[in-house]
């Protein structure tokens, strides 16, 4: 939250079993108030909603966990890379267990493209497990 925003205060209604999840949820995960933790679940709701829209430009990371033993895999993945290298900032894999690979990407850019490449990686015969994570910003530019 930028230091000039206001607070704003608002009334929320809410059944009593949610509010209580709530309050669990304040209280696991450390937040100082359910202010806070309301606060953090709008941020990644509009998060969310931007990537719908498409619109918003946005950092984020792709998750992948992949055979690295399936035959052609790697260089389809590398392919696909390749194909929306302005949107990869970095990368990195590391060697897991069973013949598997984690592999993280940084990016950053439109939602949209975001999700469409992350879909194209997820998809691919071999990868057993995929995730996009998005940020409500973006990296600042390098000079």
């Amino acid at each position: 939250m930028p230091k000039h925003d206001k607070i704003a205060r608002f009334s929320v209604s809410l059944p009593e079993s949610l509010l209580d999840e709530l309050d669990a949820m304040v209280e696991r995960r450390g937040y100082q108030s359910r202010s806070q933790a309301v606060a953090a679940l709008a941020r990644d709701g509009l998060v969310e909603y931007a990537s719908q829209l498409g619109t918003e430009s946005v950092a984020g990371t792709i998750n992948l966990v992949y055979d690295y033993k399936k035959k052609g895999l790697q260089a389809k993945l590398a392919a696909i890379q390749h194909n929306y290298y302005l949107l990869i900032v970095a990368n990195m894999h590391v060697h897991l267990e069973n013949h598997n690979y984690l592999e993280v990407l940084l990016v950053q850019g439109r939602a949209s493209e975001l999700q469409k490449l992350a879909d194209e990686l997820i998809t691919c015969r071999g990868v057993k497990n995929g995730r996009i994570s998005l940020t409500a910003t973006t990296i600042p530019p390098l000079l």
